[in-house]
Formats: structure tokens, sequence, C-alpha cells
């Protein structure tokens, strides 16, 4: 951190330093002294002034009224991340509804999203190089757009600026929880290479990166600067075969948990083997609605094979088991990356300088059988829960995969099709495409910024091995498919059965901004600033329709189809009202041409009443635009894990069909939504007793009102539970009956509603900041640097009273379901000599309890066992705490080796069953503690 001086004194070091160069020149011209001094106190003061993210004006010093993080580019070498999302992600102030690489099951699956506050991605603006970008064309939870942080390129940042303040008044939409801008080089000179290698201890996630970077020209000698950077990456897949109990299986039952494991015909999820029970129809000619008969039992349909065990139940049958999990899940899924960064520096003259940058960033994620096989029994689109084979097919043979035939009688199965080519996989690779022109400069006193963005991405997207419905009930009809000896079936058949889907979505920007600014008149503490601009800028999304006609069984579906134009008016004026205290004020007015228009203002203050403290405050108005799927032609359907409650599952005898399973969700566009609205502000103070030692620490609150949401689900679902109506607005859709207890209440698998503003949310926390660089001996240097959350509050309202989520695993509908620790923080310590450097980097989140407020509307624990208790007893996913160790050492004048190890002490993950991004664990926290131990080596050569 810089020294903290205020305006007046850093004139009065450049006033100095300007009368000596004017006395010496006094004596060889003085008619042209005046003019000279005033031409050279311009470009020492241009010279002095940077561009801090959340203000329009020029600054001289990073300590502005609003909290920002600096990350250097040599912070982020030091902490051996690979990625932008790595570093990003790791922001003690990322938290709720963050989104991690490695959810790929996810709707925004391939892509990686950071949310400040905790406020989702929606609330959080990523910039580059203060310029907006393109979203991901997948929407997180098919309702919010954001950035996808896997699209810019790592090794050309020059820093990333993470601004923990709303900040709608500069930027407008979707900053309320906070800005990050990735700060790009301005400029390279020479020609760099480096490659880099990892893989895990337990074996999976090996890692491969090389880049390369070459510039020539010098800004100030020759007027112009080039470079390019070539980046690719690609890391392995992690499979759950690959890593020990719980997190290779859904069998809990040796631990007091469930066995929700594959095979069992009560939970609807059947084997690759399959079985079969004799059954009647409940509704002549339709083969959804089989009913087994009373008394019957279940039998294989083939005998068990490989990865299956031969399981009998008094009552129920026999039937094959199998570890789907561990068989074909994947803890992480493969990625790989392609990235091209150029750009063209020039300076027309000493007050003009510009930059053209192009990008190309390619980013493939590959799931191979993430899903498991498919199965014939599901709920969406259409439930086929009771699907029966019939005993005759339709040219009146009997049908030989119905071992009742003989009876003619129909037969409930349960299958699932092991052998559909990639079955239950999928693969994304999403483009992105980026150009941006940049001017700015001084004409005369004004400076001023002119910039124009133009991006667009696409992404493809290929899914395998999903049913066809209508090909899926003629090869039951016809005996098409062989359900007695799958390894007979025909590549046409099983081609025709489950046609691979394929989809292409986009997304696009184009904007046109100038900003220009100006020093007014002098007051006590200085000069005041103006800074004005304007903005036109069109946005456009593309998504068709996932699943078309709804014909694939087990896909949900989702369609956004949407464009915009906003135009905006934005200012600042900056005021030093004494020489210890300045005060900020700013605002924009934004017009959509879907919505309306929004004002956003904002106010600020640092005073400085000694050199090595200054005190500082923010209070704004923001607001976030709805998302095309909000407001736009869209629909969206999704799934989570439902609990019924105790007496639900009372009268159901508590039998199978009252275990945990997957609800949908579906979400329908609402034309007439309003922007969210939010009222934060921050009060902090900046201490720095030493100029090597300092410490920031920063209070915050932010309400958040109107909030566009779907609906509490658990309004309709309690209702329901409770045998109350269900309430206006909602609509639901039920299983078919238990067959243990066909008189109880149906199961609710599908709550729908349109999007509405319905909720209110209050966060309230405190950021801590610790920096120093201490020079020890022999050149030894220590920089230690300490950063933490605690989210004192983070509680919504859903029209009863506001839930509190701060230490739960809620909010449970919401991205990765992660929940919101109270706290996370990270520790670094580095030793360097200048020629080899050491660090070592604890990360720490605190633990959460296993409650789910938003989607249960109570505090208990979601998390239930075998015998109907809290599972685990405390209900607890414990606190995660691991180190990395990182080091580097010059070899030779050109040549760097480098590497390190992740997860030095092997800490495995919490225990977590609720958890639906991960199996048994929580992925957007504690993914590094299923990776385990890393080792990574690299080797850096300059020329």
């Amino acid at each position: 951190m810089k020294s903290l001086l205020t305006r007046n004194r850093l004139s009065l070091f450049i006033g100095m330093a300007l009368a000596v160069s004017a006395g010496a020149a006094y004596a060889q011209n003085t008619t042209s002294n005046a003019d000279n001094n005033a031409q050279a106190s311009k470009k020492v003061e241009r010279l002095k002034t940077i561009m801090v993210t959340g203000s329009l004006i020029p600054q001289i010093d990073m300590e502005t009224p609003a909290p920002v993080q600096v990350i250097s580019a040599e912070q982020i070498k030091r902490s051996g991340f690979t990625s932008v999302s790595q570093v990003i992600r790791a922001i003690s102030a990322n938290n709720s509804g963050t989104i991690p690489n490695a959810f790929a099951l996810g709707f925004a699956a391939g892509a990686s999203g950071v949310a400040l506050r905790g406020l989702n991605v929606g609330s959080t603006l990523v910039l580059i190089d203060g310029q907006r970008s393109a979203p991901y064309a997948l929407d997180d939870d098919g309702q919010r757009s954001f950035t996808d942080l896997n699209t810019i390129p790592l090794n050309a940042v020059a820093r990333i600026e993470v601004l923990k303040a709303s900040a709608s008044s500069i930027y407008g939409s979707a900053a309320i929880g906070g800005v990050v801008n990735v700060i790009m080089r301005r400029t390279f000179h020479g020609v760099e290479a480096s490659g880099e290698m990892g893989t895990s201890q337990h074996g999976g996630g090996t890692m491969t990166t090389a880049n390369f970077m070459a510039g020539t020209g010098s800004l100030e000698r020759d007027g112009h600067n080039e470079y390019i950077d070539v980046e690719y990456s690609k890391s392995d897949p992690i499979y759950n075969s690959q890593r020990g109990f719980p997190f290779n299986t859904a069998n809990l039952s040796s631990i007091g948990g469930n066995n929700l494991i594959g095979g069992q015909p009560f939970l609807n999820n059947g084997s690759i083997y399959g079985s079969v029970a004799p059954a009647t129809l409940g509704t002549a000619g339709n083969l959804l609605s089989g009913q087994q008969v009373p008394g019957s039992l279940v039998q294989p349909l083939q005998p068990c094979g490989p990865g299956s065990t031969s399981t009998t139940t008094a009552g129920v049958g026999t039937y094959c088991t199998q570890n789907f999990q561990g068989q074909y899940g994947e803890i992480a899924p493969q990625q790989q990356r392609y990235a091209i960064d150029g750009r063209v520096t020039f300076k027309l003259n000493s007050d003009t300088t510009g930059y053209i940058n192009a990008s190309y960033v390619q980013v493939q994620t590959i799931a191979a059988g993430a899903t498991g096989p498919a199965q014939i029994q599901n709920t969406v689109p259409v439930n086929t829960n009771a699907i029966a084979l019939p005993p005759k097919l339709l040219n009146g043979q009997p049908n030989p995969n119905d071992p009742f035939a003989a009876q003619n009688q129909y037969a409930l199965i349960n299958y699932a099709f092991g052998g559909l080519p990639n079955f239950g996989s999928f693969n994304y690779t999403n483009h992105n495409m980026r150009l941006v022109a940049d001017l700015h400069g001084y004409f005369d006193s004004w400076r001023y910024n002119a910039a124009a963005v133009i991006n667009h991405t696409y992404l493809t997207e290929n899914f395998y091995g999903f049913l066809n419905i209508p090909t899926l009930m003629n090869d039951i009809q016809t005996g098409a498919y062989s359900f007695i000896d799958p390894a007979s079936n025909s590549p046409a058949v099983l081609a025709a059965l489950a046609p691979p889907i394929s989809n292409t979505a986009t997304t696009d920007l184009q904007e046109a901004s100038l900003t220009v600014s100006h020093h007014l008149w002098r007051l006590p503490g200085g000069r005041s600033a103006l800074a004005l601009g304007g903005s036109v800028r069109h946005e456009s999304q593309y998504e068709p329709e996932l699943n078309p006609g709804n014909q694939a069984l087990g896909l949900g579906n989702t369609q956004i189809i949407g464009s915009h134009k906003v135009a905006s008016l934005y200012g600042e004026f900056q005021a030093p009202l004494l020489k210890t205290l300045e005060a900020d004020i700013s605002g924009r007015f934004s017009d959509y041409s879907d919505f309306g228009s929004n004002f956003s203002p904002a106010a600020g203050f640092k005073w400085q009443p000694f050199q090595m403290l200054a005190i500082r405050g923010t209070f704004s108005k923001g607001f976030r635009a709805p998302s095309f799927a909000e407001n736009g032609s869209s629909q969206t359907t999704g799934f989570i894990t439902e609990q019924v409650p105790a007496s639900f599952a009372a009268l159901h005898g508590n039998d199978a069909y009252t275990l945990p399973y997957s609800i949908a969700v579906l979400s329908t566009a609402n034309p007439n939504i309003r922007p969210e609205t939010s009222t934060s502000y921050t009060l902090g103070a900046v201490v720095q007793p030493l100029p090597n030692l300092s410490a920031t620490i920063d209070y915050y609150h932010i309400k958040v009102n109107n909030i566009i949401t779907a609906g509490n689900i658990a309004v309709p679902l309690n209702a329901y539970f409770a045998g109350q109506p269900i309430p206006p607005g909602y609509t639901m859709q039920f299983d078919n009956p238990d067959p243990n207890a066909p008189g109880a209440p149906l199961r609710p698998i599908l709550v729908g509603a349109p999007y509405i503003n319905a909720n209110s949310l209050l966060t309230k926390g405190v950021d801590v900041d610790l920096r120093g660089n201490f020079h020890i001996m022999y050149g030894l240097h220590w920089i230690s640097e300490f950063t933490a959350t605690d989210i004192l509050t983070w509680k919504k309202d859903f029209g009863q009273g506001y839930l509190q989520m701060a230490g739960t695993q809620g909010p449970y509908i919401l991205s990765s379901g992660a929940g919101t620790p109270k706290w996370r923080a990270s520790w670094s310590n580095t030793l360097t000599n200048g020629k080899w450097s050491a660090t070592a980097s604890i990360y720490y989140v605190s633990h959460l309890y296993m409650s789910v407020p938003d989607a249960t509307g109570n505090y208990s624990c979601f998390s239930v066992g075998a015998t109907g208790g809290n599972f685990p007893a405390n209900c607890t996913v414990p606190s995660f705490t691991y180190v990395d160790l990182n080091g580097s050492y010059h070899l030779t004048h050109n040549i760097d080796i480098f590497g390190g190890i992740e997860n030095l002490f092997d800490r495995g993950p919490g225990f977590d069953p609720i958890d639906y991004a991960g199996l048994n664990y929580n992925p957007t926290y504690q993914q590094q503690g299923i990776i385990g131990r890393y080792f990574q080596l690299g080797v850096r050569v300059r020329m």
C-alpha cells in the first residue's frame, strides 16, 4: 500500500520541485518562465494521478472513500493460482451464490462466477479495464446473467481491483454487491514463455498450462507498443471412484444415513440389469399408469452382472443394486482452455494515448457420464415413474421383454439404459470474442476518455444419453429395444432412442462511452474536480429451447430470448473541503428500452485527522436491471433436493416414498417485472503507523428490495403438507401414488410460478485487511497479507418475516446451494531475497449448520438420517482450513523455476450430505479438500 499522503502535501511536494526547476530556468528566459511552469505543473500532476475503480476522476492515491482491494500480478504469481477464476473466487468477500467450475450439472455449467457479499453473481459487476463484457450465454439458475471468469486471460493481467461497495452511481446495473475490475497490462516488451504441470496425490485432475507473450516497441521512445499473449491450459477430470468413502457412494447406511444408490425399485432408480414386477394399468391403454399387483414381488430382469450386487428386501423382492456415483460420477469435469489476447498501444502526442485490444477465448468443458445412465423412470417433462411394459406388442405377438406376458400381465419396470452411446455426458464449448478501442488524454485542461466495446459470445451445448420420449414409447410397444438382452440392440436403435441434443446460445454487447473531467475552483483542501459522461449500450441474449417439444426425458428446459438498449448519463464531483477532509458525490441516470429508467446517487467522504489514520465512508443507492430470463421470453426448469416433513412421512409409514428426492422448480418470465433496488453504506478506517505496515477495517450494510424471485417454494410446499390450499400464483404437479400407501397424500414433483418482485434482503458485515512488508536482514524481505470477511447477518424476507441465512446452508435454492459461511479468511506470508521466494498461504471458511430456511421456512436440520434424526448428529458441516506452499527460484538471468504444493497437509473436505453440487461434500468452498494434496512445477523463460 502506498503512503497515505493528503492532496495538499503532495501538491506542496510537487510545487517545491517545480520551484527549483523554475528558478534554474529563470536566468535563461524570464519571459517564458510562467508558461513553462504552468505546462510543467500540468504534466507532473497528470503523471502522479491514477484511475481507481469506483471513481471517474483521476486520483492521487489508491485510498478512496470506498474500500478497494488490490491484487497485483506479483501477488498472483506468489499464490500459485493458474486462472483468474481461482484468484477472484479466493477473495474473502466472495460468498453465497458464487459459481465453481466443479458444479458440472448446474444451469451455468462450464462457467465460473463471483458473488461479492453473497448477493449472487448477478449483483457483482465484472469489468475488464473498466469496460463491461458480454455475459455467459447460460444464466445462473436460468435467471441471472454474469461474466464467466474463465474467459479472462491471466497472463496479461497487471492487477485486479475489487471495489467492496455498491457502485451503481458510477457503473450502473449489477454493481449492488461491488465491482471486480481486471486491469490488463498496458505494455509489454520482450519475449516470455512458461509451462507448468500439476497433479493430485490421490489421482486425477492433472493440469497442464503453457503461456507465451511477446511485445515490442517503447511507448515513450517509439510512440507505440504491441504485444500478444497466447495461453493454453487443460485439467483432467477427477472421478468419484478415485476418492474414498463417503465421497464415492450414495449409500451412507453404514454411518446412519440413507441408502440412495441405484437399482432400488422403490427409489425409481434402476440398475442397468433392471427389475420388474407384475402389474396392471390404472388407466386402460396408458402405459404410464402401471400399478404393481398386490402381494407380488420384484425380480431381476437380467441376472445381476459386474458392478452390481444382488439384493433381497422383505416385502419388496430381489433386485440388482448399483453404485452409479462410484462407477460413473465425476468430482471435477475435464476443462480445456485456449486464449489469444493482443494489444496495440499508441501515443499520438504528449497529451493523447490510446489502445486497441482484441481477444479470443475458448473454454471447453466435458463431463463424461456425469449423470449416469438414463433412467426409464423420471418426473420431467412427463412422469414415467409408473411405466409398464405391455404383455403384447403392437403386432399382437407376446412381448419378449415382459416376463409376465404368458399370464397377460404388464411388467412394472425399473431400468437404466447402460448401453447408450456417451450416456450421461455433455460438452460445453464457450467462445468469447472481444474488441475494445480506447482513446484518452487531455484537451487543454480537460481530461477525456472515449471507449468502444464489441463483444460476442456463443456457446455450443451437446448432451448425450437422454431418452427421446416418443421413440421410447414406440420401442416399448414394438419391442424394437431389447431390455432382456441390451447388447443385441443395434447402433441404429440406440442412436434413435437417445439422439444427441445440440444447442447454440449467444450473447452480444456493444457499448460506446465518453467521460470528461476537469479541475474546478480551489477549496481549503485543494482543487475540486468534476467528471461528466455518457454511454449507449446494446445487449442481447438468445438461448433457444434446450429441450424442444419436451421430448427428452429427464432434461429440464430453458429458453431465453431478449434484447434492450441502454442510454446513461453520469457524473461525479469531488471536493477537498479541508486539508484533512474530502467529499465525493456521484450519480447515474440509466434509461432501458424494456423496463424504464433508474437514477442511482452516491456520496462518500475521507477524513484524515493524522497522517497515520484515515476514516472513510460511503452511502449509495443501487439497482440490478431484470435479466432477459426474468422479463424476456423465457422459461426455466431446475431441480433441488426435497425432504418431506415427518408428519407426511408418518402417513406413509416412513417408507422409501418419503426419502429425499428431486423436485422440479419451474420459473417463467414476467414482462412487468421491476428492477431490484438497494441502499447501502460503508464505514471504515485506514491505519498506517509505518510506511511498510497498514491495516483497514470496513463495515458494510446493504438492504436490497424488490428482489426478483420465482416465489419461495417453501410457501406452497408448507401449505400442501399442512393440508391447506395451494396459494394463488403457484402451480404444483404430483407423483403417482405410493405403492405401499396408495391412499396417502401424493408427494409434489414440480412447483411453478412466474418471476415476481417479492422479497427483501439485508446483509451486514466487516472486512479486515492487514499488510506488511519488512526488511529483515541480508536482503531478506518478509511480506505478510491477511484478509478476512465476517458476515454479521445475511437475512431474507419472503413475505413472512426475515429468515437468517448466515452460518447456514441457505440460501439453498441458489446456484450450487452452498450456503453462507460467516467467516472467510486468507493469510499469506512470503520470504524473498530477490533470487528466491517462498510463500505459505492459509485459507479458511467457517462451519455451516445444515438448515435451509429459504426452502423450509424454518431452521430445522435439513439432513435426516435413516432413523429420522439429524445426520450427522450435530447437523453441521465443519470448518475447512488448508495451506498452500509455493515458491520460485531465479535460476539464471533468463530462467525461473517455480512450483508448489496445494493443500500441503492433505486436509479432506467436511461431510455435507445435502449439497447437491457435490457428492457428500461442498465443492463451492471445499473443493481443494476433495482434490487433496496437489503438486505443481513449472519453468519461465525470458528473452
